[in-house]
This record gives C-alpha cells, structure tokens and sequence, in this order.
C-alpha cells in the first residue's frame, strides 16, 4: 500500500486520538507507512469568540475535509462530535471507533462536586447544551464562555479564574488529567461524545477497505441515530440538544434532551427499537420532542438568531 497521510488538528487531545487511531492501524498491519499531517481549522483560530457565535458548522473539520478532497491526506481523524450532521459531498464515515466514556465530568478548585459550589459559583464551558443543565440544577450558578483546548482550560481553573469547569469526560481521561475530576455528570451529552472517526474520499476503496477493519458496528449504529436526531432537529440555529443511544443485543436505546437557553424548560424523551432502524429511532425521537413542546424553544431560538443578524 502507498504512504498513507492522515489529517489532523494540532490540539494535543486530536493528536492522542490521530496516534490511537495510527496505533490500531499498524495493530492490522505493521508495514505500513504513515504520516500526521497537522492542519489548523477555524475553530482553532478564533478562540476569544463564543461558539455559539461563530455557529459549529465544520468549525472543526471544514479545513480538514478540503485537504482531503484536493488529495493531500488520505484520511482524516476527528472527535465524532464536531462532525456537522451532513457528510460533505464525496466523503464519507470510514469507521467509528467503540465508544468511550461519555458523560461530561465536573473539575473544580478543592474538588468540590455541583451540589457543593458556593452560591453564584463561576463555571466555566464553551457548551450551550452544558450550561442549560447547570442551570437547569444550579440557577444561581455564573456561566462563563471557556474556549481552548483543555490544557489552557484547566489551567484557567487551577490559576483560580473559574470555581469549576466542565468538560468531555474522555479528552480528561485520555490526556491524564482524571484525578482532577470532583464528579462525573449526569447529563444528557454531545452527539457523538466519546467516540473517535476516521473519514475517508467515499472512492478510495483502498482506504475504505483498511479503515473498515477499526468500525464498531454497535457504536456505529448508537451515533447514526443520534446525529440523525440533531439533523431533525436543527435548522442552522444554536440550542441545547442532547441525545445517547446504546446498543445492545441488536436492540437500540436512545434518549434525547433539548432545553431553552437558561435551563428552564427541559424535554426530555426516550425510545427504543431494532439497531438497524437506528435513523428512524432518531428521527422519531426528535419529532416526538417537538410535539411535547421543544418545537416552541426551536421557534423562538431561531427568531431570536434573525433578531441578532
């Protein structure tokens, strides 16, 4: 096979997931020649900029995909959960690594867990879905837009500019910062959080062959129903959307969230049926939402985007 190049942000947390992803490549095949080619995304370049400002739409991947469409990279890892809900035209998921934890976990200064946060604590995260389930638990909790990768966040806290943070329990854990974790989170998390993709050109047989080796079907399936979720779902808008599906036996669970901005009104549903019907699962699951009430939040997020403009 030819030199494989694979694509990358510069993050050290990308760079653990490309490696891993490098690892179980040569696990398959150890003649194999290959090289991480670092590319910086707009995500990367304005960090003083609140996500929901900039909106997410590739804010991760979109300089990534245009490498690998001209042919300068042969593959590309991303987390799942940057991944816009519409593949761009000719690419394609080459595999979804197994799942890994997937809930968001709390650090603080003293170890101290939510319930435990003095009143009008200063809580640090980027996440729209984040803050309205703090809110939703602490109302008197102030939330504090943190951008960076998660060195720089942690360091924010540790120099005692913020009470707490939140952030993805597997970026903490794979990059060795797990005994500053106070509490794992029960919150309803990210599409796609824990999971690590491979995308490929959707003509590369050769690539799509090898990559095909690292799919995990059941996580696979869980993701697809989610993301088909959020597609139903968003129309270009910023909201707090949540939703987790776990396969077992063949046999799909899937629950969803969406909130208003402040954590006041939360929907919350779940559903489950065959894994192989996992898009309709999804697709179910958020026109359900939206009959129960949160069609009214999607209403008036997206009035509320027009206003700003």
């Amino acid at each position: 096979m030819r030199k494989i190049r694979i694509g990358t942000r510069g993050s050290r947390l990308a760079i653990w997931q490309t490696d891993f992803v490098v690892n179980k490549l040569l696990e398959l095949d150890d003649s194999l020649d290959i090289e991480k080619v670092m590319i910086r995304t707009k995500g990367d370049r304005f960090l003083d900029v609140a996500l929901s400002r900039i909106g997410d739409k590739g804010l991760f991947t979109k300089e990534i995909e245009k490498e690998l469409l001209g042919g300068s990279i042969d593959m590309a890892v991303h987390s799942m959960k940057d991944m816009p809900t519409r593949i761009t035209e000719g690419l394609a998921i080459g595999a979804v690594l197994p799942r890994e934890n997937w809930k968001d976990v709390l650090l603080s200064r003293e170890g101290r867990k939510l319930a435990a946060l003095p009143v009008g604590a200063s809580v640090g995260t980027s996440s729209l879905r984040r803050r309205a389930q703090l809110l939703a638990m602490r109302p008197d909790l102030n939330i504090v837009d943190l951008r960076g990768n998660i060195d720089t966040r942690i360091k924010r806290l540790l120099n005692g500019e913020l009470d707490a943070i939140v952030l993805a329990a597997a970026g903490v854990i794979r990059l060795g910062y797990g005994e500053l974790v106070a509490e794992e989170l029960e919150f309803m998390p990210a599409v796609g959080q824990g999971a690590i993709m491979v995308e490929i050109r959707d003509d590369d047989r050769a690539i799509g062959e090898l990559v095909a080796k690292l799919d995990d079907r059941s996580t696979r399936l869980a993701i697809a129903a989610e993301r088909t979720f959020l597609a139903e779902l968003e129309g270009g808008c910023q909201i707090p959307v949540g939703c987790l599906g776990n396969v077992q036996d063949e046999f799909l669970a899937l629950e969803g969230l969406v909130s208003d901005l402040e954590g006041k009104r939360v929907f919350r549903s779940r559903l489950s049926g065959p894994a192989d019907e996992a898009e309709d699962l999804g697709r179910k699951l958020a026109r359900e939402l939206i009959s129960q009430g949160a069609g009214a939040i999607l209403k008036e997020i997206r009035n509320q985007e027009r206003d700003d403009e």
